[in-house]
């Protein structure tokens, strides 16, 4: 090997070592100002994009969906039975600019779960983000679960998120972005009765490495954000389950639906273009 290339080789490492620094860069530089900025309704990072959120007229999902809605994206919103929040938060992204529709879809039916996607993309004239946030718990032991039950859980938690990514792809185009809730609880189980809950997040792992390998050529991301113990009517922070949460994770606290939502929106922005197949926790070292 000659000094020449000697040199290019050295160059070709600075100049990919430059690119690395630049990837990782941006996206750390991007959270730290996730909340030190002022944004302006319409002119955040998320400006002209269309995300539909499923399951997003209480907790999380609305959490998410104003979020996004904050940083300049239209949004639609998927629910069952809450029509009258489904509503408000409606009103609420509308106040800020930017356009909403409710859907009301039953996210344990494929129909409904496809129709979600085609109205949001006729009413908002495309989708560049799809959040798979929709999920239902049930617990107790494996032995006393009706077989409805499981098919509930599994169809909720698991196949629901399937069918809208695979709706939503021939509409996603170069910058798409994929991204699903799913559970620290994936990852550990620390009581009894989570079995079936615990599986059907965890497929979500699987299917979000899965994807990324298949929509990458694409120019598509997909990611998974797992929260922890989260302060919702589901999971409410003086509940039956709080002290023991509390006590398993490592800053001894809850967190709220906008920690959530921070994680989702980050993801979203397209200074996270350089993330795909990732999992993110959001759980305040719950698994630690």
């Amino acid at each position: 090997m000659n000094n020449t290339t000697i040199d290019t080789s050295r160059r070709n490492l600075l100049i990919g070592a430059s690119v690395g620094v630049a990837a990782i860069a941006a996206p750390v530089a991007a959270l730290a100002q996730e909340t030190s900025s002022e944004k302006q309704p319409g002119q955040g990072d998320l400006a002209g994009k269309r995300a539909l959120v499923t399951g997003a007229s209480r907790g999380i999902g609305a959490g998410i969906a104003l979020e996004l809605a904050e940083r300049g994206a239209d949004v639609a919103i998927t629910y069952i039975q809450s029509t009258d929040k489904a509503a408000d938060i409606v009103r609420q992204i509308e106040a800020k600019g930017r356009r909403a529709i409710a859907i009301q879809a039953d996210s344990g039916d494929p129909e409904a779960v496809r129709r979600s996607v085609e109205e949001t993309v006729a009413h908002l004239g495309g989708l560049d983000i799809l959040v798979n946030n929709v999920g239902i718990s049930r617990s107790g032991p494996l032995a006393e679960m009706e077989l409805a039950v499981i098919d509930d859980v599994l169809n909720v938690n698991a196949r629901s998120a399937v069918l809208a990514s695979q709706a939503a792809i021939p509409h996603l185009t170069a910058g798409g972005r994929i991204i699903t809730t799913g559970s620290c609880l994936a990852e550990r189980v620390p009581y009894p009765g989570l079995t079936v809950y615990s599986m059907s997040k965890s497929a979500l792992l699987a299917f979000t490495r899965g994807l990324a390998r298949e929509l990458g050529p694409q120019d598509i991301t997909v990611n998974l954000v797992q929260p922890g113990p989260i302060d919702t009517d589901q999971n409410p922070a003086d509940g039956d389950w709080a002290e023991p949460n509390r006590q398993m994770t490592a800053l001894g606290r809850y967190g709220n639906p906008a920690d959530i939502a921070a994680a989702v929106a980050h993801l979203a922005r397209p200074t996270a273009h350089f993330m795909t197949g990732s999992v993110v926790t959001v759980d305040a070292g719950f698994n630690a």
